[in-house]
């Protein structure tokens, strides 16, 4: 059965996802799982789990430039090529709260990917939770650092296969979870079981958390 998103292709549209986030773009190319928006000044790679609604724009006229994607499009897109092919490019990643994050993805793992941040450093964030990617051109890097200034193995920290395996390694360690923008995402990660996990807090009370709702991981 053919995807009705394909119909959008090369038509402008309001699209609306998850967090009340909504972008005005024409749609460039759809695949299984992400839709391509053009928005005039970039390109808006969303995968379709978190979309909630797209309609035709017609009372706007907007300008969209044929600026060619900083990423080499394969005939048939997906999220996981798409975080593949962004791999060592400079990128701009929303997840969590009302803030994005600039940097390059360094690894894809089963169900999560490894990201190096400037300011947050190494990054473990969830393939459930990415809103919305933006690959920038090849001249720019994260606040016009130079590459010396930029490491090319940013983590040593052994890499697990999956999401909680990733967490079970960093048992003992204090942790942030999702770019601490709340008070209860930080302190030490005590355990993790049956995708439950036990923190710390640096008042000795316990919270857990179930794995699922984590969006990042990274330490302080």
């Amino acid at each position: 059965m053919t995807n009705p998103l394909k119909s959008y292709i090369d038509k402008n549209v309001n699209i609306e996802i998850t967090g009340k986030t909504f972008f005005i773009g024409k749609v460039v190319d759809v695949g299984l799982d992400i839709i391509v928006l053009n928005d005039g000044e970039k390109y808006l790679y969303i995968p379709l789990v978190h979309l909630h609604n797209i309609n035709e724009e017609t009372s706007e006229e907007l300008t969209i430039s044929d600026q060619e994607s900083p990423l080499d499009d394969a005939d048939t897109i997906s999220y996981r090529k798409t975080l593949q092919q962004a791999k060592g490019k400079f990128v701009e990643i929303f997840v969590t709260g009302n803030k994005s994050i600039h940097g390059y993805i360094t690894s894809v793992l089963n169900d999560y990917f490894v990201f190096y941040s400037p300011i947050y450093k190494t990054l473990f964030i969830s393939l459930h939770h990415l809103k919305w990617l933006t690959p920038y051109n090849h001249n720019l890097t994260p606040y016009t650092l130079s590459n010396e200034e930029l490491p090319v193995n940013p983590s040593n920290i052994p890499l697990a296969r999956t999401f909680e395996e990733q967490l079970k390694k960093m048992e003992g360690k204090l942790v942030v979870f999702d770019l601490g923008d709340h008070f209860n995402k930080s302190g030490l990660l005590k355990g993790i079981s049956n995708n439950i996990i036990e923190l710390v807090q640096a008042n000795g009370k316990t919270i857990h958390w179930k794995s699922y709702h984590v969006k990042t991981i990274h330490l302080p």
